[in-house]
């Protein structure tokens, strides 16, 4: 099968979609990370986590952030699976 190349508009909209996607993924951890795991983790640690008993904020700082960022990882493959397909450049 031949692959037909992208036009510069396509690549550049595929471009800007891509950086668009990272941007707003990066906003998301920062702010869970940060957010959650510093700067309101008093606030948060006045909420038990259920069964455990364990601070929110504390759960956060410790293990939250990073199950978010795994989430966040498979959220990027799948999305960049739909953007690849959309501009026919997946394998």
């Amino acid at each position: 099968m031949e692959e037909k190349p992208l036009s510069e508009k396509s690549k550049q909209e595929y471009w800007k979609k891509n950086i668009t996607l990272i941007g707003i993924l990066l906003v998301i951890w920062a702010s869970v990370s940060y957010g959650c795991g510093i700067l309101f983790v008093q606030a948060l640690n006045n909420v038990k986590m259920p069964l455990s008993g364990m601070p929110l904020g504390f759960w956060f700082a410790q293990q939250g952030s990073i199950y978010v960022f795994v989430v966040m990882i498979f959220v990027y493959a799948i999305l960049m699976d739909l953007l690849d397909r959309q501009y026919d450049v997946h394998e």
